[in-house]
């Protein structure tokens, strides 16, 4: 008998109406003193324990004769199947209504899971090979579905059921599968094909989306020089109502958007909604190194029982957020103007959270588990995002190593020494090893610099830093409560300042529902809290829409009454206004930059354009 046989799985749609998977495990060897099973906890890239053996409806076993078999749960994610000598049959249901990169999702349109959902891990065999065979669900409806996936074909037709394989059940549980109806373009970039596969309802200009995606694909392989090996890239995109989300894999990613974020046909311009849409995939993109290939040492190998915290999220995802934007630029999709739009509503989205000032990204990134993933009414008082000031950070080591090398260095070589000694060996980054190669790059230590904005909570000197470029770091009073920053103010029709709630608001049937009260703001002041219920401004009805309007009719100063519940509890507070805080950043060129500094920013915005690796779009196929 082969030592290492490989342990089979089914997968078949059994009642899309009821959302409901029936998988099937083959074991041909089992632990002859009875075969343990279980299932992940989480989902690589996704920092939560999310219990995917929760929606496991039923679990059965029997022998190769057909007789039943004890199965005893020991755990809310561990089976114990009772020993047989013969091998061991497993048949169990998943239930399957999450629509989310991380989870499956089944119904009459389309079927979609991450393998950590339905893949039970045999313990002690997960490093034997696998072979899953996907299963049309029955009947005339679902005769045109089709099946799109990076897993390794066996015997399956490209895009199609039939049987794949991994070579382990790490492999197995990074290819995500759709099935269904989608349309599907390609593009080839570094002579690997790149496939979109859209699924939903949907008006995209998939042409134009394939010559978008090529640009920005082509400038990520550039800056590291290669692509990690694959026989193909797949963007998984399903397109909804509203919906926003991305989940980077080994060959593909999983992207979750609304149907207004796609290009139309004849539409020119690049709308805010689409180049967030180009931003995401882009970000996701870059992940084929940087957490997929480059990853922190205690990923290798990833245990999914249990949470693994690291303290260097702030750098593969904080890194990977500032190259998704600067790669639209660099790739020409966008221009200078456009990104330092986008850079400026980063640096706002930092720049209005008080919890920077108490929690590092550090901090941040080891928390992410308890705190980032599980945010309350209280986040932007107490923490800080890794993927925004580690965004933020990662700019400023960018320009702290052009400034400190004349431009010989950047944060590109960093992430390709990164690539070439980790990476692509496939060896874990330890912590703080970027720290020193950081410093080692410089020639420079660079300690400080880590120990103030990594492990400290001070902001990176942006102003400072984007002198160098001719680019002036500005902040201003926010417009409004939908103003996400990025441009200078529009100028006002009167000259009284604006004035600050202090809190978000959201609508509610009785008026204004506080969402979120800020740190000594005028509304924690007047003994606000987050879901108490404004209903009236100096005996004034108001709600979501008008509260706004109503405070900026006073100045600065002004005491105003407020009528709120709170629970079912009527009450009464004064509110004194101040004037909203200058924590709006935008950028601009300054108009007599030097020649030095216009050099410099060519150097940082335009390397890597017109990259050699890029191939012409093939034609997309609907």
């Amino acid at each position: 008998m082969n030592p290492n046989p490989p342990v089979r799985y089914t997968v078949f749609p059994v009642s899309p109406q009821a959302h409901l998977f029936r998988v099937q495990c083959t074991i041909e060897q089992p632990d002859p003193a009875g075969q343990r099973l279980s299932m992940p906890g989480w989902i690589p890239g996704s920092y939560m324990i999310r219990d995917f053996a929760k929606n496991v409806v039923w679990l059965r076993a029997s022998d190769e004769q057909g007789h039943p078999l004890e199965v005893v749960k020991l755990d809310k994610a561990t089976w114990q199947v009772a020993a047989c000598d013969t091998p061991l049959y497993i048949e169990y249901e998943v239930y399957a209504w999450d629509l989310s990169v991380r989870g499956a999702h089944l119904d009459t349109n389309h079927a979609y899971f991450n393998g950590t959902t339905v893949f039970v891990a045999v313990e002690g065999q997960t490093d034997q090979p696998c072979q899953v065979t996907l299963q049309r669900p029955e009947g005339e409806t679902y005769q045109d579905w089709r099946v799109a996936t990076t897993l390794p074909r066996r015997e399956a037709a490209l895009y199609d059921f039939g049987s794949y394989q991994a070579v382990d059940y790490d492999e197995l549980i990074d290819h995500p599968v759709e099935m269904g109806h989608f349309n599907l373009a390609s593009f080839e970039v570094a002579g690997v094909p790149h496939d979109i596969a859209l699924t939903g309802k949907h008006r995209a200009d998939l042409p134009r989306l394939c010559r978008d995606l090529e640009k920005i694909c082509a400038t990520h392989v550039a800056l590291f020089g290669e692509l990690p090996k694959m026989e193909r890239y797949l963007f998984m995109v399903t397109a909804v109502g509203e919906g926003y989300g991305g989940l980077e894999h080994r060959s593909s990613t999983s992207l979750l958007c609304s149907r207004n974020d796609l290009p139309l046909p004849g539409q020119e311009t690049i709308t805010d909604n689409y180049r967030n849409f180009l931003g995401l995939c882009s970000h996701e993109y870059f992940h084929l190194w940087n957490v997929k290939r480059i990853k922190p040492a205690i990923f290798m190998p990833y245990d999914l029982s249990r949470e693994t915290p690291t303290r260097q999220l702030w750098a593969f995802e904080g890194i990977t957020s500032y190259y998704d934007e600067l790669a639209l630029v660099r790739s020409g999709v966008i221009n200078t103007e456009s990104y330092l739009q986008l850079l400026g509503q980063t640096a706002t989205r930092v720049w209005r959270g008080a919890g920077r000032f108490k929690q590092s990204v550090a901090d941040s990134s080891f928390d992410a588990w308890s705190k980032f993933y599980k945010q309350d009414e209280s986040a932007p008082n107490n923490i800080v995002s890794y993927y925004t000031k580690g965004a933020l950070i990662a700019l400023a080591l960018d320009l702290t190593l052009r400034q400190m090398t004349d431009d010989a260095r950047s944060l590109d070589d960093l992430m390709r020494r990164l690539w070439q000694t980790y990476g692509k060996p496939g060896i874990g980054v330890p912590e703080g090893e970027i720290e020193r190669l950081a410093t080692q790059i410089a020639g420079t230590d660079l300690s400080e610099f880590f120990a103030r904005y990594v492990h400290g909570t001070e902001d990176p000197p942006l102003q400072k830093l984007l002198e160098q470029t001719g680019i002036d770091f500005c902040l201003r009073p926010a417009r409004n409560a939908d103003d996400r920053g990025g441009s200078a103010a529009e100028p006002r029709s009167e000259q009284r300042p604006p004035v600050w709630l202090g809190a978000r608001v959201a609508h509610d049937p009785l008026g204004a529902r506080l969402t979120q009260v800020f740190d000594n703001g005028p509304a924690q002041k007047a003994g606000l809290s987050a879901g108490d219920v404004i209903i009236a401004c100096d005996h004034i009805k108001v709600d979501k829409n008008n509260l706004e309007l109503q405070l900026g009719d006073y100045p600065p100063g002004s005491d105003v009454t407020l009528h709120a519940f709170r629970r079912d509890e009527l009450f009464e507070t004064l509110l004194e206004l101040e004037p909203a805080p200058a924590d709006t950043v935008y950028l601009t060129i300054k108009s007599q930059s030097s020649t030095q500094q216009s050099l410099a920013r060519e150097r940082w915005l335009g390397q890597n354009r017109n990259s050699p690796v890029t191939r012409q779009v093939t034609n997309p196929s609907q």
